[in-house]
């Protein structure tokens, strides 16, 4: 399927490259010629206003690096034919003295389950190829009010990784329209003899990181039902945010369950994921997401206000040693679980004495109280979101339903907002459209998440989810996170790479991630002698409680100024 859908992305980005609306000045000529190639926002935004370059010319530039490197990244889904049509207007208004807003001519990529009325949304399923949504998302508009131009839509995992769980779990960043991504600090496939063609590096996560790492656009927006924006921007050395779900709206993307659904914000730098937090967000709360009344935006929707060096003074930074640093063996059991192996913990310690120098006060341990509990009733380790086969109605006694029925429910909602132009009307119809299509690769991996989904009666089973919804809270929150980080007044607590995402996820809780180290790829079983692995990105994460987003951009940010390990890919120069 790959085969013959790559060509057309690449044809369309040439298309793009040929299009011309009315043509925009060049920008005069310097002796540095301005390069798109790690170039942040904030960097761009000022050669833009030094009129040393066009929206014309950075579209430009980034259409060329997409048709050089997508058949070896595979990012992109789809690529807007009028970019440079978009780019030329946006350049017209600069030269007229008019700027819509802090993304004025910057190119922006949205995942495919994010609604686009002049691309296809796919969510990367099959049975949605072609999918032209009646309506936009609210954040697409938000994004284009602040005069963003949506290069492209990136690739994911199929529906944001809800198809398939056991027995044959569907990898990260696979979709059934666009194969598999690929990493760019090390985009090969795996070579041992039981791959089944996936990357030898993951990408993380169901939202692709790959072109922003890549320099294909300037930032890409995510979403995390439970990290899927933090595990894509670990895995590509970037920073990203997943904020407190309600703080940006979620009208016009792809749901898995309104509990734990939001969009976000990965970029190269913790100044450009604040600058697009505050474009994804609304200024007033959207009648369309009832939750977007939660958290009050700051005065002008800028978190860039928060940016402090010296953000990290006198700050209490948790570190959740149990399970998240250390082994830990969970009640009932004989084995330990959890845990860093040595150079993580080595990257950990590195990263602790880095605020230690920068002045914040280091709670350690700061345990999260659910997972140490010896009540199995109340320990977080022992209580997992249902997936796969294995727990369908009858198996599902001792993990959460939310999930499941949670997709039932909103997804067939979703279905229904699209009218006349859904291929499909119900998840059932989807099943059935994936099973017939099945030689054509629409369920490579099995649908069994959509089997557990679809069994749900959103009736029968409201009782058991409404118990399961507030088991998740006690033990993520109430027992949780809010537990330790009031009784040690924290300010945030520390957890290595996206490791906290779960827990942090089911709350709805904030999370800021900064790119840190590169680490020895040895997976188990290992590859085979004489393959020589590149080094994988590593990042560290600041996560705290509802609507905590200008504190933890601060102490991130007083973080990466302090370090600034982020090196690009030796892939996509």
């Amino acid at each position: 399927m790959r085969r013959l859908l790559i060509p057309g992305v690449l044809l369309v980005a040439a298309v793009a490259l040929r299009a011309q609306g009315p043509t925009a000045k060049s920008a005069p000529t310097t002796a540095r010629p301005f390069t798109v190639v790690e170039t942040t926002i904030a960097e761009m935004r000022k050669a833009l206003d030094e009129r040393r370059v066009t929206s014309h010319e950075i579209v430009q530039q980034y259409l060329v690096r997409i048709a050089i490197y997508e058949d070896t990244l595979r990012a992109t889904l789809a690529v807007n034919p009028k970019a440079l049509v978009e780019a030329d207007e946006l350049d017209r208004e600069r030269a007229a003295g008019r700027i819509r807003g802090p993304l004025h001519g910057i190119p922006i990529a949205l995942k495919d389950n994010i609604h686009t009325t002049n691309m296809p949304t796919t969510g990367g399923a099959l049975a949605f190829v072609g999918l032209v949504p009646p309506y936009q998302a609210t954040i697409t508009a938000n994004l284009r009010a602040a005069g963003a131009i949506i290069i492209a839509k990136t690739g994911m995992t199929e529906l944001a990784n809800w198809v398939a769980g056991g027995p044959t779990p569907m990898p990260a960043n696979y979709n059934a329209v666009g194969g598999f991504g690929f990493n760019p600090y090390d985009p090969r496939r795996d070579p041992r003899s039981s791959s089944d063609g996936r990357p030898v590096l993951t990408t993380g996560g169901s939202s692709s990181g790959v072109g922003t790492a890549a320099s294909l656009w300037a930032a890409n927006v995510g979403t995390e039902t439970s990290g899927s924006i933090l595990s894509p921007s670990n895995q590509n050395m970037l920073a990203g945010v997943k904020p407190t779900v309600g703080r940006i709206s979620r009208y016009g993307v792809i749901p898995i369950t309104a509990d734990q659904d939001t969009a976000g914000p990965m970029a190269k730098s913790v100044a450009d994921v604040a600058i697009l937090l505050g474009a994804l967000e609304g200024a007033s709360p959207d009648p369309n997401d009832p939750a977007t009344r939660t958290c009050p935006p700051p005065p002008g929707r800028d978190y860039t206000r928060f940016l402090r060096t010296e953000g990290l003074k006198g700050a209490r930074i948790g570190i959740p040693r149990a399970n998240y640093y250390d082994r830990v063996t969970a009640p009932g059991a004989n084995a330990g679980r959890g845990g860093l192996n040595t150079a993580q913990a080595r990257a950990m310690a590195d990263a602790i004495g880095v605020l230690r120098q920068q002045g914040a006060v280091i709670v350690d341990p700061a345990n999260i109280p659910s997972v140490l509990d010896p009540d199995p009733r109340s320990n977080s380790l022992l209580w997992n979101t249902c997936s796969g086969s294995g727990q369908g109605k009858g198996n599902d006694d001792n993990c959460s339903t939310v999930f499941k029925y949670g997709m039932k429910r909103d997804f067939n909602a979703w279905l229904a907002s699209l009218g006349p132009s859904a291929p499909v009307k119900t998840l059932a119809e989807l099943r059935a459209w994936n099973t017939a299509h099945e030689r054509a690769g629409a369920i490579r991996y099995g649908q069994s998440n959509l089997d557990i989904s679809d069994e749900m009666d959103l009736e029968a089973d409201r009782a058991r989810y409404e118990m399961d919804r507030a088991k998740d809270l006690r033990l993520s929150a109430q027992h949780g996170i809010d537990e330790v980080m009031k009784a040690e007044r924290l300010d945030a607590l520390l957890f290595p790479g996206g490791g906290g995402a779960a827990i942090a996820a089911k709350p709805g809780y904030p999370t800021v991630i900064v790119p840190f180290a590169l680490l020895a790829n040895v997976p188990s079983p290992t590859f085979p002698a004489g393959f020589d692995a590149k080094p994988q990105p590593y990042g560290v994460s600041f996560t705290g409680l509802a609507c905590s987003e200008p504190k933890l951009l601060e102490l991130a940010y007083a973080f990466e100024q302090a370090t600034k390990r982020r090196v690009a890919p030796p892939s996509a120069p």
